[in-house]
Parts: structure tokens; C-alpha cells; sequence
């Protein structure tokens, strides 16, 4: 123990000086031009008080934008989970392909975002029409034109890219659940159903708050693929909370508004994380 409090600082020294740096500074620096009117230019910001907050929260757009950012994240945290479960219960299986399954299925998280809109941007556009055309359906005509369409193009970009490193977390919990546990419920005529209800589930309970809490925070934090697959469009009806941010500091340079938004996203991503995490720790079984 004495040797390791010594090694400790030198460990724990360079990471946490990088932390302070790159995050703990910059945050206090940024809180701070939330209360001016900083363009990006001026060394010398005037100060405003609530004013970027007021403003802020009197706005149109980034109140559409907050109530589409929180329709996407409940319905992504659903799909992510379900389908990275149930891949995970896939794959847990005695199959000879279980390990390239898994390859596959954690693939598309390793692919950049800004790629994955581009690319699915090419399928829903291109591809969803040419399948239209030759099935003679109009549900495939014109996706990505609408709200509705761009919404859901989203969840199944999100979806598609998050499930595999979610399948990665629910393997570790069901690996981790002891073997007796489930001969027993075979030996007490258990079927499938009831051991994945009162066994399996119960058990992997830590997991989905990790998992729920990761496809939850992500969701809301979402940028790359939004400015990639919609751009906001049309006329900024898919436009997310991050992407308002980012127009308001860039597109209309106003950087002290746009600060006073993310501070104000960054207080909405933590309440809403941390009561997620209170109460799926509530539900949590121990083995």
C-alpha cells in the first residue's frame, strides 16, 4: 500500500492535469462568456447578465429543438437497447458462428459518424427510392424530405451504429451469470421465456443501467450524424439540440448565446442521466 501511494500522483498526475485542461478550464471559461456577448473576435465581450439565457429559453427554435432531441433519445434508448439484447442473447448461444456474428454486429460503431450519415443519407435517398420504383411503392419515395421520415432515418442510423457496443455490454453481464443458476432452472422445467423473465433479466438489471445510461446520454449529445444524414432539414424541423448549438455559434456568430445554450444542455443531460441512474440503480438485483 505504501508503494503504491507513491506511484499514484505519477499515474494519476498527467490524466488528471490533462482533465483540467481540456475540460474543467475550458467549462468555467465558457460558463463565463454564457453571460457576455462574446462573438469569437472580441477580446474585451461585454457582459449581459441572464440575458443569453432569457433569450435562449424565449426561443422558438431551440425549444423544437429540445422537444425533437427528447422524443429521439426516449425512442432510441428502446430500440438500442432491445436490439443490442437481443443480439447479445444471439450470440451467447452454442453456435459455430457466434464469435464472427459478434465482429459483425459491433462493426458499425467503429465507423466515424459523419460517414454513417453520408452513407445512410446515400440509402434512404437512393436506395429507398430505386426499391420504390421497382416495388411501385410511394412509403419509399422522398425519405429524408419530411419530418417524420428524417426522424426516423435518424433512430435507424442511431440504432444501427449503437446496438453492436451495446450487444457488447449485455454479453459480459449474461456471461456473468452463474451456470448453476440456469441448470437449476432446468432441472425445475423452466422453459426459455421463464428464464429470460426471471433469471436472466433480473440479473443482467446493472447492465441496462449502464446501458440505458451510455444510449441515453449519446442520444442527446447527438451532432455528427444529425449534420451529416439532415442537416436540420427541412427547415429545421430534425434539427437536435447540438446542432442548434453549433448554428448558433458558427452560422449566426454569436457564440455568448450559443455558450448559454450548452450550459444549459449540459445541466439537461446530467439531470436527466443522473435520475435515469437512481432509479434503474433502485431496480438492480445482487447476485
Amino acid at each position: 500500500m505504501r508503494n503504491s501511494k507513491k506511484w499514484f500522483p505519477i499515474f494519476v498526475g498527467p490524466i488528471l492535469f490533462a482533465f483540467i485542461v481540456v475540460v474543467i478550464i475550458p467549462m468555467i471559461v465558457g460558463i463565463y462568456f454564457s453571460f457576455t456577448d462574446w462573438n469569437g473576435i472580441s477580446n474585451t465581450p461585454k457582459f449581459l447578465g441572464m440575458d443569453n439565457y432569457i433569450e435562449a429559453f424565449s426561443e422558438q427554435g431551440f425549444k423544437d429543438a429540445f422537444k425533437f432531441t427528447a422524443l429521439f433519445a426516449i425512442v432510441s434508448v428502446f430500440t438500442i437497447n432491445i436490439m443490442g439484447f437481443s443480439l447479445a442473447l444471439l450470440v451467447t448461444k452454442k453456435m459455430k458462428i457466434s464469435n464472427l456474428l459478434r465482429g459483425v454486429f459491433f462493426m458499425p460503431n467503429l465507423i466515424g459518424g459523419i460517414i454513417l450519415g453520408f452513407v445512410w443519407q446515400f440509402i434512404f435517398t437512393k436506395g429507398f427510392e430505386s426499391i420504390g420504383s421497382i416495388l411501385g411503392v410511394e412509403f419509399f419515395d422522398g425519405w429524408l424530405a419530411s419530418t417524420a421520415t428524417g426522424f426516423w432515418g435518424l433512430v435507424i442510423l442511431m440504432s444501427w451504429q449503437m446496438s453492436g457496443y451495446m450487444m457488447i455490454i449485455y454479453i459480459a453481464a449474461i456471461q456473468g451469470i452463474p451456470d448453476s443458476l440456469i441448470e437449476a432452472s432446468q432441472i425445475d422445467g423452466a422453459n426459455s421465456f421463464q428464464k429470460l423473465r426471471h433469471i436472466i433479466l433480473p440479473l443482467v438489471a446493472p447492465a441496462f443501467t449502464v446501458g440505458i445510461f451510455l444510449s441515453l446520454s449519446n442520444a442527446f449529445k447527438l451532432f455528427d450524424q444529425n449534420l451529416a444524414l439532415t442537416g436540420g432539414g427541412p427547415a429545421n424541423s430534425t434539427q437536435m439540440l447540438a446542432l442548434n448549438i453549433y448554428k448558433t455559434a458558427f452560422t449566426l456568430n454569436n457564440l455568448g448565446l450559443a455558450q448559454a445554450k450548452a450550459v444549459l444542455f449540459l445541466l439537461l443531460v446530467a439531470v436527466i442521466t443522473v435520475t435515469q441512474l437512481y432509479f434503474s440503480k433502485k431496480k438492480e438485483v445482487e447476485m
